[in-house]
């Protein structure tokens, strides 16, 4: 597994990708052909500081955790896009928004793609941010016409929160709906809320090691499920 991390910033880092190697000779035999065809081979994750590790270190970010666990490893290539402070509007520590993650890492061999956030588009009109959602989506099914999108809202970390917070929710939620894009929201599923202590660092913000493996599970469910309904006969 390789891991490659774009230029640090003096306070922030991100990862440009992380691959998985694949079988070494004498490993058991592969799935029948029709489950290999099924089975994702690269998923591009696209988010912000909550996706890179920041906080932690990049070797323990949630999509890095993915690419080492036993379900995908040697099978799968995840790339994590992610910079911090981006999201769809909000411009990172490189100049990067969610848009400019898509264009530079999603390619047509993709087969899923996971934009995670984000609380960086906390103040933007929601005009602006359901255009800019709706045009990265978009976005990422040209790159990829096969490609499976994921969206996932931000994160709360409180059964209550803030109304800005619920806006950005609310755009992101509506682009993915115009775009028949899998909505996933992390508040309404009260995703860290009430494990707060465990799972998130210092600055309130970020998670812990702990946090990390705890999104790192609730993705790869998501893609589980996702590859299962498409397996049925």
């Amino acid at each position: 597994m390789g891991i490659s991390i774009r230029p640090p910033s003096l306070r922030r880092f991100a990862v440009a990708g992380v691959s998985v190697l694949a079988l070494t000779a004498g490993a058991s035999a592969p799935p029948p052909p029709a489950m290999v065809s099924a089975w994702p081979t690269r998923i591009v994750v696209v988010g912000d500081s909550l996706s890179t590790g920041y906080g932690t270190s990049p070797q323990r970010a949630w999509p890095a955790l993915l690419s080492a666990d036993a379900h995908f490893r040697g099978s799968v290539n995840i790339v994590n896009a992610a910079e911090n402070g981006s999201g769809y509007l909000s411009q990172g520590d490189f100049d990067g928004t969610f848009g400019t993650q898509v264009s530079t890492f999603v390619t047509p061999d993709t087969d899923i793609v996971v934009l995670f956030g984000s609380e960086n588009d906390i103040g933007y009109t929601p005009h602006a941010l359901h255009d800019a959602a709706t045009a990265t989506i978009n976005a990422a099914r040209e790159a990829a016409p096969k490609a499976r999108v994921i969206v996932i809202g931000p994160p709360s970390y409180t059964p209550e929160p803030e109304p800005e917070r619920l806006d950005v929710r609310q755009e992101i939620q509506a682009a993915a709906r115009d775009t028949d894009a899998q909505f996933v929201d992390p508040i309404s599923e009260f995703w860290i809320s009430g494990q707060v202590d465990e799972l998130i660092g210092p600055d309130g913000d970020h998670p812990t090691e702990a946090g990390q493996r705890y999104l790192c599970e609730h993705v790869r469910r998501l893609i589980d499920t996702q590859t299962a309904a498409e397996n049925r006969p």
